[in-house]
């Protein structure tokens, strides 16, 4: 069901060091930051070969990163991202697996402009993973 994976998302408290870190010590392409309010992060990616890394910076106190950074204050992997071909079908088949999806179980859109869920990290070993439409 699940496809290649489409990035590692790591949340940072200090995005200029983080992009830094990636672009001018390890010599990786990066974007430029985007705000998704909707989500509560601003968002950068660092492009590889084959997948990306999403570097994420709250957007205020309500920040579900903001929380994350409360527990994990150096930040750390926040969540996986794998591509699904029918997101619809696959959160369908995930909820009759015994699956947990996050929210209402209605795709959201992502960083990407494309329908994302979140599966509970206590389904998958204690990691957040995020399906997105291919």
């Amino acid at each position: 069901m699940i496809g290649r994976l489409n990035h590692v998302a790591i949340a940072v408290k200090d995005l200029d060091a983080a992009v830094a870190g990636y672009r001018d010590v390890l010599g990786a392409k990066v974007s430029a930051p985007v705000d998704h309010p909707e989500h509560g992060v601003r968002v950068v990616f660092v492009e590889l070969p084959n997948t990306k890394v999403e570097l994420l910076l709250p957007l205020g106190e309500n920040s579900p990163i903001a929380n994350f950074l409360e527990r994990n204050a150096d930040g750390g992997v926040h969540h996986i991202c794998y591509e699904v071909e029918d997101i619809l079908a696959a959160r369908d088949r995930l909820q009759a697996q015994g699956a947990r999806i996050l929210g209402n179980g209605e795709p959201k859109i992502g960083a990407h402009g494309k329908p994302v869920l979140f599966l509970h990290p206590k389904d998958f070993n204690g990691t957040l993973v995020e399906i997105e439409q291919a």
